[in-house]
């Protein structure tokens, strides 16, 4: 006969400590917890705001108002405040409380937008003010942008652009007098340089580049703002057949312009 292997018996699971499975289930459940709460009061605000409940300058709740209406700690309603702030949704100002912030207009980065035009969309009077339009000698930086020669003849020019009076973009553009020979005789009074370029020059291929700067004083001055406020800076440059046609930086006030876009997987803007 054949002999049977024996079984040993199965050994018994370890038993754990009350009190320990307890702290294990805190521990992982509080976190989740209180995301939840802190995202409870994002959204419950950024919903008011966005159905036109709270509109742009309206006093929000206090922090303890909200503590009593969702019975969470100030700890986690000011979490949930400061992630507003940061978005752009809410500004605070210390002892006065929390204000739902006006909304900035935000200008397209896969296109070469028609700011007029999107000013004029949104409602909003628009006005250019050109304070140069001339011929100077290109500077290294500018002579390198537009593949010419340092100390070659370039074309400049200089606007501000205004949303219901307000600056909301400082345009300085160089252009290539070979691609543009007509630039500096335009009216830009009634048609804006990027407008008349788009419209009277072809080009395929666009570069956009945004850093974060600080203005020089006399930019500041310019755009009607403190030297010591942050401002986005949109550097575009345009080609036709890989010559170079224009480059132009355009500063905007951070708090009262941003950039952005929406696009499909594809990589082409999604329309409306």
């Amino acid at each position: 006969m054949s002999a049977r292997p024996s079984r040993r018996p199965a050994a018994a699971p370890r038993s754990v400590p009350r009190a320990a499975a307890a702290k294990a289930v805190v521990a992982v459940a509080a976190p989740a917890q209180a995301m939840a709460l802190y995202e409870q009061v994002k959204d419950h605000i950024s919903r008011k705001i966005q159905e036109g409940i709270w509109r742009a300058g309206d006093r929000l709740p206090s922090e303890n108002e909200l503590v009593t209406q969702f019975g969470i700690s100030r700890m986690t309603v000011n979490r949930a405040l400061r992630e507003l702030v940061e978005q752009g949704r809410i500004v605070r100002v210390a002892g006065v409380g929390s204000f739902v912030a006006e909304d900035k207009p935000q200008s397209t980065l896969l296109q070469i937008a028609n700011l007029a035009g999107e000013i004029r969309q949104r409602g909003h009077d628009y006005r250019c003010d050109v304070l140069a339009v001339e011929r100077i000698s290109a500077t290294l930086e500018v002579a390198a942008a537009l593949d010419l020669r340092t100390g070659e003849s370039v074309f400049h020019s200089l606007c501000i652009h205004r949303e219901d009076g307000l600056p909301v973009q400082l345009e300085d553009r160089h252009v290539n007098p070979r691609q543009v020979p007509q630039f500096a005789a335009q009216d830009f009074t009634l048609l804006q340089p990027s407008e008349y370029l788009v419209r009277n020059v072809p080009f395929d291929q666009i570069e956009h580049v945004v850093d974060a700067v600080m203005p020089t004083a006399e930019q500041a001055t310019l755009l009607e703002m403190s030297p010591q406020e942050p401002c986005l800076l949109l550097t575009r440059r345009t080609w036709s057949r890989g010559v170079p046609i224009t480059v132009v930086r355009c500063l905007h006030p951070a708090t009262r312009y941003r950039l952005g876009s929406r696009f499909r997987a594809d990589g082409n803007p999604v329309a409306g």
